[in-house]
């Protein structure tokens, strides 16, 4: 019996470089009930994956793995009970890991059609980065009109996409937060109407701003590092969301103990998590943001890379912090 098999970026143990990383030829997954064999086309390069290659808590425990978040392609085969989804139908699909492969295996409910007229490499960045922004826009943060919305690492993947969709929320004022100086311009340039580096200064700055009146919502995928920050930045009543951990970082007991004397809600975010425990949630907000650009009303923008080879350069990128723009990586061809 020939097996079937396929090429993949593979991480083999934990490590803080690509020192482990290497594109293997492993066996072609085959889906089961409820699930699709997608032809990997593109493949978004996320920092998740950069979590997952230094070996996080709940990011990865199993070596070798193969990493990849979101992608687009064209359904090869379907498992049982899968009658919405049709063989040689373009589709993204949030796959968690695994996407940064020929081949994926996808649970359908987190499965996509890619309208007519809207381009794979564009489509392929909806499913982790976009459908991310959507819900905590719209579910996690439920903004309105009116909010003053702060975001960390604003120049971002998503900080860039959280922009988009809350600035067209009615009078919404937009506060960016970047890791140097020199990614002020870069939140500027993607909506936020102030632009701040984080750093000690940061509380006094924002404040300052604001003419002392704090912020609404405060959106964070630093982990904890800096919620008593964000804590103080606060109106009476605003709301933190925690979506990531980008630093590492345990919670802060002094933050710990700012929770209990301020009029403040924090709350965590996981799409990941939100895949396991309501699937079509996340399918819902895929397909939302999919006919917003179908229509034209949103431009998510990426640059493309040839080839599995480059995936793990575009990694470390984002590893050190030099990423200037989100990339995807064309895997296979459109069409054969």
């Amino acid at each position: 019996m020939i097996t079937s098999t396929m090429r993949a970026l593979t991480f083999h143990g934990p490590a803080t470089d690509t020192s482990q990383t290497d594109v293997a030829v492993v066996v072609r997954p085959a889906p089961g009930p409820g699930e699709v064999l997608i032809r990997v086309t593109h493949a978004g390069i996320n920092f998740k994956d950069v979590m997952m290659r230094r070996g996080d808590h709940a990011y990865s425990s199993v070596w070798p793995v193969i990493p990849g978040l979101e992608v687009a392609g064209v359904i090869e085969q379907v498992g049982d009970r899968v009658d919405s989804l049709e063989i040689g139908k373009r589709v993204v699909a949030l796959t968690n890991t695994g996407g940064l492969a020929e081949y994926v295996v996808a649970n359908a409910m987190l499965t996509a059609r890619i309208p007519d007229g809207v381009a794979s490499e564009v489509a392929a960045v909806v499913p982790g980065v976009w459908a991310t922004a959507w819900l905590l826009v719209n579910e996690a943060a439920r903004v309105r009109d009116g909010d003053t919305i702060l975001v960390h690492s604003a120049s971002g993947a998503v900080g860039t996409a959280i922009a988009a969709l809350a600035e067209a929320i009615p009078d919404t004022t937009l506060i960016g937060v970047v890791g140097a100086a020199s990614r002020l311009e870069d939140a500027k340039s993607a909506g936020y109407q102030h632009a701040f580096v984080r750093d000690d200064h940061l509380v006094d700055a924002v404040l300052s701003q604001l003419g002392g009146t704090g912020v609404d919502i405060v959106l964070d995928p630093q982990g904890t590092a800096w919620l008593d920050a964000d804590l103080r930045m606060l109106a009476p009543h605003g709301r933190v969301v925690l979506f990531g951990n980008a630093s590492g970082t345990p919670l802060d007991p002094v933050a710990t103990e700012r929770l209990s004397t301020s009029n403040a809600a924090v709350g965590g975010f996981s799409i990941a998590a939100l895949s396991t425990a309501a699937p079509k949630l996340v399918q819902r907000a895929m397909n939302a943001v999919l006919h917003l650009v179908a229509e034209g009303s949103l431009s998510p923008e990426s640059t493309i890379a040839e080839g599995l080879d480059q995936a793990a350069a575009l990694q470390e990128q984002l590893a050190i912090g030099s990423a200037k723009t989100k990339h995807v990586i064309r895997i296979t061809p459109e069409l054969r």
